[in-house]
C-alpha cells in the first residue's frame, strides 16, 4: 500500500507544481531541437530554376519553375531552406534550347551543384526534367466578327458593313503554337434586341493566351441599324465543276429571301451583280436536291432563307 501511496503523490501537483514541470518539458524540448538542428541532416527541398537562354530568339512553352533535390546539411541551414528562407534561384544555362527536350539528373546535378552554398547535393528527385522553349514568331491575324448571337428588335438589322479598328492583331509567341491558329481571330458578339447602331470594344481572345502576347488587346466593332424588311430576289444559278460528257439539268435562277434596308433594298439588289451558286463536283448520275450559295452580295444583305435547287446528272 505503501508503494501506491507514493505513486499517487508523484501526480498528486497543485497548480505551482504543473507550471514547473511545463517549463522544464519545453526546456528539454528546446534543448534537443537546438542540439538536433547542429547536426547534420539530409531533406527533399523545392528550389526555384531558371533556364537562361536569348529571350530574343526563344520563348517559353512548357518549362519546369522548380526542382525538387534531396540535399544533405546543416539542420538550421536546412530549416531556413525549407521555409524559403535565402533560397538561391538555380540557374542552367542552355546554348540550344530548342533542342533540349529532357535534363537528366546526371546532367543537371553539375551545372546547379555549386550554387547551393554549404548544401551537399545528392540526387534529383524524380530524375528527370522536361521542358519545351520554342523559336520566337510573330504573325499578324485579320479579325472577324462574329454576328450569330446578336439579336434585332423586330423590323430591325443591321443595315451596313461591319467595321472592326484596327482589322488585324499581330500575336507573338512561340512559333509551334501560332502554326496551329486559324487564318482569322474571331470577335464574338452578345446582344440582344438591338435597335440602335452598335459601337463597342471587344477583348481580342486568341488560344493560349499564356504562351503569347497580342497587339493590340481590344478592337472596335461598329455597324448601323435601323429598319429593315425582307424580299425575295432571284439570283441566277451557276453550277461548277460540271463535267465535259455529263448532261447537267438545272433551273436557270434560285429565290433567296434577302433582309435589306426599309426602302433602299431594290436599289441595293438592283446594282448588285450577284448569283447562286451549285458545285456538282463528286455527285452521281441522277437526280439531287442542293442547297445553293450566294456571291456578290452587298455586305450590308442578309440572307434569311433560300429555295433548294434540284439537280439532275444524266
Amino acid at each position: 500500500m505503501r508503494v501506491f501511496h507514493v505513486i499517487s503523490n508523484l501526480f498528486r501537483f497543485n497548480r505551482t507544481n504543473w507550471k514547473a514541470v511545463t517549463l522544464c518539458f519545453f526546456a528539454a524540448l528546446v534543448f534537443w531541437l537546438f542540439s538536433s538542428l547542429n547536426k547534420t541532416h539530409t531533406s527533399n527541398i523545392n528550389f526555384p530554376l531558371e533556364f537562361v537562354y536569348d529571350g530574343n530568339r526563344y520563348v517559353p512553352v512548357s518549362v519546369p519553375a522548380h526542382v525538387n533535390l534531396n540535399v544533405s546539411g546543416n539542420g538550421w541551414e536546412l530549416l531556413r531552406k525549407s521555409i524559403g528562407y535565402r533560397l538561391p534561384i538555380l540557374s542552367v544555362s542552355l546554348d540550344k534550347p530548342t533542342e533540349v527536350k529532357k535534363i537528366p539528373g546526371s546532367t543537371l546535378l553539375p551545372l546547379v551543384a555549386g550554387q547551393l552554398g554549404s548544401l551537399q547535393l545528392n540526387y534529383l528527385v524524380g530524375d528527370t526534367l522536361s521542358l519545351q522553349i520554342d523559336l520566337k514568331d510573330s504573325h499578324k491575324f485579320k479579325l472577324v466578327a462574329d454576328l450569330s448571337k446578336i439579336s434585332f428588335k423586330e423590323g430591325y438589322g443591321r443595315i451596313s458593313p461591319v467595321v472592326i479598328l484596327p482589322d488585324s492583331v499581330n500575336v507573338t509567341g512561340p512559333k509551334s503554337v501560332l502554326h496551329n491558329f486559324a487564318d482569322t481571330v474571331v470577335l464574338a458578339l452578345s446582344e440582344n434586341k438591338l435597335d440602335e447602331n452598335f459601337r463597342e470594344e471587344l477583348e481580342v481572345i486568341v488560344p493560349n493566351d499564356n504562351l503569347v502576347k497580342r497587339d493590340p488587346p481590344v478592337a472596335e466593332v461598329r455597324f448601323e441599324v435601323g429598319e429593315v424588311e425582307t424580299l425575295p430576289w432571284k439570283l441566277k444559278l451557276q453550277v461548277l465543276n460540271k463535267t465535259v460528257k455529263a448532261k447537267v439539268d438545272a433551273p436557270d435562277s434560285v429565290t433567296f429571301y434577302l433582309i435589306v434596308p426599309r426602302n433602299q433594298g431594290r436599289n441595293i439588289l438592283t446594282q448588285t451583280q450577284a448569283t447562286a451558286i451549285v458545285d456538282i463536283s463528286g455527285l452521281s448520275t441522277g437526280k439531287s436536291m442542293l442547297i445553293p450559295k450566294a456571291e456578290g452580295l452587298s455586305p450590308i444583305v442578309r440572307i434569311l432563307r433560300r429555295d433548294s435547287v434540284q439537280i439532275e446528272i444524266y
